[in-house]
């Protein structure tokens, strides 16, 4: 399926966001617990759906106190890249760094970390593995041949096989960039995220 591009008419005013604000943030905060996974020291993913991509345009339109339509279209522009396509998985990576320590140590050493994601999907030697691929615009903008960027923004497409597989599982995910050796063997997908990833390739998914 494709997810449906937030519009206009899906992002609420400044004053009636911050009516519903603190009840739509705790179901927010509630499905991101589920979609996020951390794998290794360092690497995170949280996997978007609608609802985690219009809850960042609300807030960035607060933060920013955007009230024209043409204010609020450009973020609806920018955000709506990271909405899965048809038969894909969308995903925010993060590479957890808190101090320039860790920054000088952790972004020259995984370049090209965006291309190093991999679900698996079943168990033995009918697993299906689906590497993760850049969001095109984005990588264009983060990707730099000596240093990687703290955030990037990844795709997983899923053949129509694989779709249906993930929705039976088991599924993992493991990191296999050369200079990650923690990214293996992986971490396993907890049933609630396994079935939140199969929900956002069929009918439905929000």
């Amino acid at each position: 399926m494709t997810t449906r591009p937030l519009t206009l008419d899906d992002i609420s005013d400044l004053r009636a966001y911050e009516r519903e604000r603190d009840q739509f943030r705790r179901g927010v905060i509630a499905k991101k617990r589920v979609r996020r996974v951390s794998i290794g020291p360092v690497v995170t993913l949280t996997f978007e759906s609608r609802t985690t991509v219009r809850f960042q345009v609300q807030e960035m339109a607060r933060a920013e106190r955007l009230a024209t339509d043409a204010e609020v279209q450009h973020e609806l522009d920018v955000y709506n890249r990271l909405l899965p396509g048809p038969g894909e998985l969308s995903a925010t990576l993060f590479l957890e760094l808190t101090t320039e320590e860790q920054l000088r140590e952790w972004l020259p050493r995984l370049v090209g970390v965006e291309r190093s994601v991999v679900l698996v999907i079943g168990e033995g030697t009918g697993a299906v593995q689906v590497r993760s691929v850049p969001e095109d615009e984005h990588s264009s903008q983060l990707t730099r041949a000596d240093v990687t960027s703290a955030v990037h923004y990844v795709r997983f497409p899923l053949t129509p096989v694989a779709a249906a597989a993930l929705a039976g599982g088991p599924a993992a995910l493991i990191v296999d960039h050369p200079q990650y050796p923690d990214g293996r063997p992986g971490v396993l997908l907890s049933d609630p995220l396994r079935e939140a990833l199969a929900g956002d390739v069929t009918p439905g998914a929000v």
